[in-house]
């Protein structure tokens, strides 16, 4: 039997990660994600979102209020499985099924509207039955809160401006040719069972490291079915499957700091998740690099120099340095910025060296034969997807932009997206390339890297494995300038990895790409190569330390 109910606050990472996003929940049958067709005449929710549009058109009319120029409905239809497992045994095991809806009623025109404020749009829960009846009730009444909430905010809003000098105004709104695309629903329907005892195998592997504090396995499959429809006649439904798999675990090292590590698969097709035996040994890798790091000396107190960077870290780098910075965001009302973000002012000047390019491009499903998980045809806006040029030869060029238009950028470019299901739609990434002009070999970067410490009589530089959050390397070594060889240690930070480093100390990236997917949010993938710096500043990490525990772990055999 299929129940509503709150999910209750929970403490546990599942819960943060999973749960809390998501304030309402029906547990269902279990499910594997495939993909099943069906004419738009067949689905319930589209008709009703269709015959309701039809009505808010026609009806939606207060008195001394104008009606409005534009009408949004955009439902997500989410069907979830996640479990996780600690120290061998399974501690969560949840199904749910969940439909939200967005309502957004824009009222004023495409040069000035009420989305301000209060007046941004509804969200409300919409039945899991497709009942006709219900389905456009629910929708009525989420019509109705959102056009009387954008005419108070339309109201705020121009008071407001009368406030403020503009100096450049820009449209509230972009224009968009009408979409009609219907597109395969995607379900789950697969056995757990086989799943569940992965994740407790490689749980286990605690028991061969008595100084390892925790070991997680964790999992989450999902089938997202999007449905967008809007008064300039824009008609989508699309599928989605996604699937994340994540081990994590942490030590302590005899000083007391605290070590972690963890790895993960986000992909978008269950045939390209890990088998047993695949996941167990990443996990006993992961295990080995923790014993690894506890015995590893601390790092150095500070060191400026050269830094070698592996694909794998360099898409962090990119990450956060790039990917934040070119999303076309509006600045706050009032604000005469172009956008937000490190790169606000940086339109038409050198952002990179000029050996490197990026675009970002979400009508690829692969790279080089790696899946990317940033594909889609159609926006959360309606518009198809398109490859954005941003930086050319470092040179930063475009952004990243929905229909919220930002100066000398009147329309979408295909990235308006929305993070499941309750956010506005916006900017946002979907595959994001960086490529070399001038791409080096793994063993052309490294031998570079060592000349350059021996011209400074350095006796040893850094490479860098992986990243951590927040640009903390988790896999740091020395590498010695005398023979090459590698030295891990720990505790270190960069003072000054920053998007001024990316402009003027980046001296070679590499000829190997690496596919970094990202779940969580919304889902995207970054490509990057591994890079080499000049000179950063690695200094010892501010980090606290805890005391070791009191008593050593149970026994792990009775």
């Amino acid at each position: 039997m299929t129940t509503l109910a709150i999910i209750p606050l929970m403490t546990n990472r599942l819960a943060r990660r999973i749960l809390l996003p998501f304030l309402f929940s029906a547990l269902i049958p279990s499910a594997f994600a495939q993909q099943k067709g069906g004419q738009a005449s067949d689905d319930v929710v589209l008709s009703a979102m269709r015959a309701e549009l039809d009505r808010s058109k026609s009806q939606l009319k207060m008195e001394q209020v104008a009606a409005p120029y534009y009408v949004e409905y955009r439902i997500y239809d989410v069907d979830q499985y996640s479990a996780e497992a600690a120290f061998g045994a399974l501690r969560a095991d949840v199904h749910l099924r969940y439909r939200f809806v967005r309502v957004v009623v824009r009222v004023g025109d495409y040069k000035q509207d009420s989305y301000f404020g209060q007046g941004q749009g509804t969200v409300d829960v919409m039945p899991l039955d497709n009942d006709m009846l219900a389905l456009r009730h629910q929708l009525w009444l989420a019509t109705d809160r959102a056009y009387k909430s954008a005419a108070e905010s339309l109201t705020a809003k121009q008071s407001q401006l009368k406030q403020l000098t503009v100096d450049q105004p820009v449209d509230d709104f972009a224009h968009a040719d009408p979409v009609q695309s219907i597109g395969s629903l995607a379900t789950l329907e697969f056995d757990p069972e086989p799943w569940k005892r992965m994740l407790q195998d490689a749980s286990a592997l605690y028991k061969g490291d008595p100084a390892i504090e925790s070991f997680e396995s964790r999992l989450g499959f999902q089938a997202v079915n999007r449905y967008l429809v809007n008064s300039e006649g824009t008609v989508v439904r699309s599928g989605q499957s996604l699937y994340e798999m994540t081990i994590a675990a942490s030590t302590q090292a005899a000083d007391g700091m605290s070590l972690a590590r963890d790895s993960e698969f986000s992909v978008a097709s269950m045939k390209e998740l890990p088998s047993a035996a695949d996941f167990v040994a990443r996990a006993t890798k992961l295990a080995s690099s923790l014993k690894e790091l506890r015995e590893a000396p601390v790092a150095e107190e500070e060191y400026r120099g050269p830094v070698l960077f592996s694909a794998d870290a360099a898409t962090a780098i990119f990450a956060d340095l790039i990917g934040e910075n070119v999303l076309g965001r509006k600045p706050e009302l009032g604000k005469n910025s172009r956008t937000t973000g490190a790169f606000t002012a940086s339109y038409k000047t050198r952002v990179l060296p000029d050996f490197l390019s990026v675009v970002d491009d979400p009508t690829l499903s692969s790279y080089e034969g790696q899946a990317l998980l940033g594909h889609y045809a159609i926006d959360d806006e309606g518009v198809p997807a398109q490859r954005v040029s941003l930086i050319e030869k470092g040179t930063l060029v475009n952004y990243v932009i929905g229909r919220e238009p930002i100066r000398d950028f009147p329309a979408s470019n295909g990235h308006g997206r929305a993070n499941v299901p309750t956010n506005p739609a916006g900017p946002s990434l979907g595959n994001l390339i960086v490529t070399s002009a001038q791409p080096l070999s793994k063993e052309e970067l490294k031998k570079k890297l060592i000349d350059l410490c021996q011209q400074r009589d350095l006796p040893y530089c850094y490479y860098v494995e992986t990243f951590g959050p927040r640009l903390t390397p988790r896999l740091l070594y020395k590498v010695w300038t005398k023979d090459g060889h590698e030295e891990l240690v720990r505790g270190a930070a960069f003072g000054d990895l920053d998007i001024r480093a990316l402009r003027s100390d980046l001296i070679a990236a590499g000829d190997e790409p690496y596919v970094d997917a990202h779940m969580l949010n919304i889902p995207h993938s970054i490509v990057a190569p591994s890079v080499l710096f000049d000179e950063l500043e690695i200094k010892r990490a501010n980090q606290n330390k805890e005391k070791l525990p009191e008593y050593p772990a149970p026994a792990v055999s009775q």
